[in-house]
């Protein structure tokens, strides 16, 4: 077997044992199907990606198809923005389709099960069906209308069709086995009046077809070749061939229906329903709200596209429901931000700094790059002057041998500017300091050449000139629950984990004076401070700027106070905080022998790992036995963050490396390249 077939998830590899078995390649045809409800999330990006991705690596078509059938809940706003979601996500789709497209020839095939004997109009109340039912361990019983002759049927069905009837009186069901284990074999309803109007039909139909009767004859319409759906479907394939069945040509294509697991996040709801409580009872302004797991609301909070496609790839097409960690979503658009954001200074709590011996009226221009980690990306100016705005944090008046930034008799760097030392403090009546003075040496400019530039100090600091600042709205946010697993509790309303604190609203802040012309949707790095995007609602007079994601996960590190949430059992004992060095070792074991996405999806998984490690954590890792390569590549991996962070070389890491490059695996010498 090849590498790239070792590679494969279990989906291509259905596709690749059809095409094996005698499938041409022209036949594939895929779809996403959603129904228009709701805005779509991060759980369908997965669904997304999966396959419109596949029809990338076929070089085939795939529809972007609207399950429309139920217009008491169906908008053509959600239609927009699925479009819009979708479209952003970087995917084309072949064909733009409505179930209500085929509402006629669901129609016409209605009537031919009922001709053929295998569906009957039913006057049951929809409490009287579910008691007929039955249960898992008793057989259903069979309605007193199941029956009735075929022409008693077409005349009911037809009435229905015409408004004859009210809501709720009858109903159309498929005649298969009151007996099957399978409940929804038990004459499943294929439709059911609803007088309400359409958003493209109008007042055309008074009956809607269901999501079973509807989801597998249009994708027999369509000759789409492999309809993928989550888990929850798996029940109801049996359901989908036998609606198949009775319609079926040969010389068509007939649809195959398989499952994957749905894409959970940890600290996040996916239910439409419940996102929709959200929006209803103003918990977030909307939809697109930055704290909501929505597609329209991730853009805006500033994910880009490809971090979401970045994030859909490496974790995976699985047969099982699990929760994702949403910390390995925060990587993958930081990691994606470091490459293409655009290097800023931003003062978030702004205290005063003056420097005394810079002139009163004077003012420079420094260069800063825009993006260290990329060359082409140029620089800009940044006006500098006497009297600047640092954060409130980054002073301490009195402060211990192990706290780097400014205090009283220590120096540090301004970013792209001068060293400094704080001399003296200036105090309101409540003891607050308002200023803080300071001595520049003003030979240490920085990339100025001179001798004093190339000093080292251990601190550098961000600022923005005072008369050069334009003031902004930042809007900081935290994960919208304090609970894992918010929807999990059967005793307890999702409701009240909510965070009370995932939104801080600060409109002190200042910004250096080449953003005040930053379009909407604009990403840019807030030096030290994290990635930041212009929000929708900035204007020309009001910049406001969303934070995306911190430059470090911090969250991890955070344990929520009992009082933050409700008290009680939970039905699942919470996972242990996974120890990162661990998690990197385990990686490492089998690194050596993974290729394609999974050697791909292993390295990010330990690029983030690596974030959360100290020096400390990863020296003793250098002393791995050189058989171990899996787990020495995985260290050499690390290292290059903490080298990439600032990390100072050793001796034990040169040495480290020394013996490394002495290694002859491909991937290691790859890596040590990278260093």
């Amino acid at each position: 077997m090849s590498e790239e077939i070792k590679s494969l998830n279990f989906i291509e590899q259905i596709i690749e044992d059809d095409l094996a078995n005698g499938l041409s390649n022209d036949k594939l045809h895929f779809r996403f199907p959603p129904e228009p409800n709701g805005y779509l999330h991060i759980g369908h990006a997965a669904a997304i990606c999966l396959n419109f991705g596949l029809g990338q690596r076929y070089n085939v078509p795939v529809n972007l198809r609207f399950d429309d059938t139920n217009p008491a809940k169906e908008e053509q706003e959600y239609v927009d923005a699925i479009k819009k979601d979708v479209a952003w996500l970087g995917f084309d789709w072949a064909n733009e389709c409505y179930s209500s497209d085929y509402f006629q020839q669901l129609y016409d095939w209605a009537i031919l099960l009922i001709k053929k004997g295998a569906a009957y109009v039913d006057g049951l109340s929809s409490e009287e069906m579910a008691e007929q039912k039955g249960t898992h361990s008793e057989p259903g019983v069979e309605s007193p209308y199941r029956n009735k002759s075929v022409e008693d049927n077409l005349a009911l069905f037809e009435q229905m069709k015409n408004g004859d009837f009210d809501e709720g009186t009858y109903a159309l069901r498929a005649k298969i086995d009151m007996t099957s284990p399978n409940m929804l074999m038990r004459d499943p309803i294929m439709y059911r009046i609803l007088k309400k109007d359409h958003h493209r039909t109008g007042s055309d139909w008074c009956i809607y077809p269901m999501y079973d009767w509807t989801h597998g004859e249009s994708d027999y319409l369509e000759e789409i070749s492999h309809s993928f759906c989550t888990l929850e479907f798996k029940p109801h394939r049996e359901l989908y061939d036998w609606f198949l069945d009775q319609v079926y040509d040969s010389a068509n294509i007939r649809p195959k229906q398989r499952e994957f697991a749905r894409r959970n996040l940890s600290y996040t709801i996916m239910s439409k329903r419940k996102l929709l409580r959200l929006v209803e009872d103003k918990v977030v302004t909307g939809w697109d709200d930055p704290r909501m797991p929505t597609i329209s609301g991730l853009r805006r909070r500033g994910y880009t596209a490809a971090s979401i496609r970045k994030f859909s790839e490496v974790s995976g097409i699985s047969k099982r429901d699990s929760v994702t960690d949403v910390s390995l979503l925060e990587f993958c658009i930081r990691e994606d931000l470091n490459k293409t954001a655009t290097r800023v200074m931003g003062v978030i709590d702004p205290v005063k700094l003056v420097i005394t011996n810079y002139h009163d009226d004077k003012e420079e221009f420094l260069i800063a790059d825009n993006n260290p980690e990329d060359s082409t990306s140029g620089s800009h100016e940044v006006p500098f002057s006497k009297e600047l705005y640092i954060e409130r944090e980054d002073f301490k008046e009195d402060a211990g041998n192990k706290y780097f930034r400014l205090t009283l008799g220590k120096e540090v760097r301004l970013k792209n500017a001068y060293i400094i030392k704080g001399e003296s403090v200036v105090k309101d009546a409540n003891g607050t300091i308002t200023e803080i003075h300071c001595t520049a040496d003003l030979d240490s400019r920085s990339g100025s050449g001179t001798e004093a530039s190339t000093r080292r100090v251990k601190g550098t600091l961000h600022w923005v000139s005072i008369k050069h600042a334009v003031k902004a709205e930042i809007r900081v946010y935290d994960r919208l629950f304090l609970d894992e697993a918010p929807d999990s509790h059967k005793d307890s309303d999702f409701m009240q984990y909510i965070n009370p604190k995932s939104l801080e609203v600060i409109k002190t802040a200042f910004v250096e004076p080449f953003l005040a012309t930053a379009t909407v949707g604009t990403e840019f790095q807030f030096q030290r401070l994290g990635y930041f995007n212009i929000d929708t609602d900035s204007t020309a007079n009001n910049l406001v700027f969303n934070k995306t994601v911190g430059l470090k996960d911090s969250w991890a590190k955070q344990k929520p106070k009992t009082e933050d949430k409700p008290v009680q059992n939970k039905p699942q004992q919470q996972q242990a905080q996974k120890n990162p060095i661990s998690e990197i070792k385990k990686l490492g074991k089998k690194y050596a022998n993974l290729s394609g996405p999974k050697l791909d999806a292993a390295k990010t998984k330990i690029l983030k790992y690596a974030e959360e490690v100290s020096y400390e954590d990863l020296e003793p890792l250098f002393e791995t036995p050189a058989k171990k390569v899996g787990i020495r590549i995985a260290t050499v991996i690390t290292l290059g963050i903490l080298l990439k962070k600032g990390q100072e070389r050793t001796d034990a890491i040169n040495t480290f490396i020394e013996s490394a490059k002495e290694d002859s695996h491909e991937m290691m010498v790859e890596e040590v390249k990278a260093l």
